[in-house]
């Protein structure tokens, strides 16, 4: 009777700590586990940290982390993909741990503009996903790369539209690539933009290049167009374009004020006071609506424009190099008396 009751005992014990260790795995898998304080917490994982870091990592976004962890290693889990996950209020640590090692990522807003060459968009992109500004720079200047993935490293910011994107955090260079090309095949293909290239009889890059210098030229949206028509007039009439930005531009400088004759003689293909026709790229990321005032801009036979005095960022035009010279004194005298070197 004795034994009889101690393996009674001894069965009873063993069955509440089997139901305890029952209860105590439950609760670790299915408990909400996420801090409070907003909808959701964001997670970036990559492929250098390893799980003896992971609970350093949750400890600001989970209620408790040494359960996340003790769930992890009763279901032997070992690795997680790299990525950008959303911890939303509520998910339990069972959520969480099938999110982070199937890889079901999250896609982050990649937003791009106000670009002026492939340096600056490698660093725009190294801040907004996983990969460094330095690899994506590496990439993008690497002649045999650029041709295995059919572009022209000079014509390169061309794919680029500026717009927000939803990518994965993890995206590869050539992934990157491939979306932004369909995008700009997208772009294209919308609004007639196409065919109102081949009305002025440019290239869609030829466009973007062009729109380059215009934003560059000036902020007044309402002469964008204008100024898109002078380019377009010397263009059909072979006469240089002479824009002061290509200058800036080929000078690798952005704290120029006044652009003077001895800047004029910097020896670079972008610099279109020495050469006929567009740069060989765009000098910047020109904005949709840029764009699309070269695209619809409106005819007229003004041949030069010149900055007009003031602070307004407005141009007088003229169809004479002679009214332009006037234009231009006006403007000198100004720049002279404001002291702007």
């Amino acid at each position: 009777m004795v034994l009889r009751k101690a393996l009674r005992l001894f069965f009873l014990s063993v069955a509440i700590c089997a139901l305890a260790l029952v209860w105590l795995a439950y609760y670790a898998a299915f408990k909400p586990n996420v801090r409070s304080g907003g909808e959701y917490h964001e997670l970036f994982l990559t492929d250098e940290e390893s799980f003896a870091t992971l609970p350093t990592a949750l400890d600001t976004l989970l209620k408790d982390p040494c359960s996340f962890d003790r769930l992890r290693r009763i279901m032997r889990v070992k690795s997680w993909k790299p990525g950008h996950y959303l911890l939303r209020k509520g998910m339990s640590n069972l959520a969480i741990l099938n999110k982070i090692r199937r890889g079901h990522q999250d896609p982050v807003n990649l937003t791009l503009n106000n670009t002026r060459d492939v340096y600056q968009l490698s660093g725009v992109l190294g801040r907004q996903l996983m990969i460094d500004s330095a690899e994506w720079a590496k990439a993008f200047t690497d002649s045999l790369f650029m041709y295995t993935q059919h572009l022209d490293p000079q014509k390169l910011l061309c794919t680029f539209i500026p717009n927000t994107y939803q990518v994965y955090w993890t995206l590869s260079v050539e992934k990157l690539l491939a979306r932004m090309r369909e995008e700009s095949l997208s772009f294209w293909d919308a609004g007639n933009r196409m065919a109102l290239a081949d009305t002025l009889g440019l290239t869609t890059d030829e466009v973007y290049i062009l729109a380059s210098i215009v934003e560059k030229e000036t902020r007044v949206e309402d002469e964008k167009g204008l100024i898109a028509r002078v380019y377009l007039n010397r263009l059909q009439q072979g006469i240089k374009l002479q824009a002061d930005p290509t200058v800036v531009y080929a000078l690798g400088s952005t704290e120029i004020m006044r652009v003077l004759n001895e800047h004029l003689r910097v020896e670079s293909p972008y610099n279109t006071y020495l050469y006929d026709g567009l740069p060989p790229g765009p000098i910047y990321m020109p904005s949709i609506a840029t764009m699309d005032s070269v695209l619809r801009c409106p005819s007229h036979s003004y041949l030069f424009f010149c900055a007009k005095p003031g602070f307004e960022g407005r141009h007088a035009f003229a169809e004479t190099l002679r009214g332009h010279a006037q234009n231009a004194s006006q403007y000198r005298r100004w720049l002279d008396k404001e002291r702007i070197r």
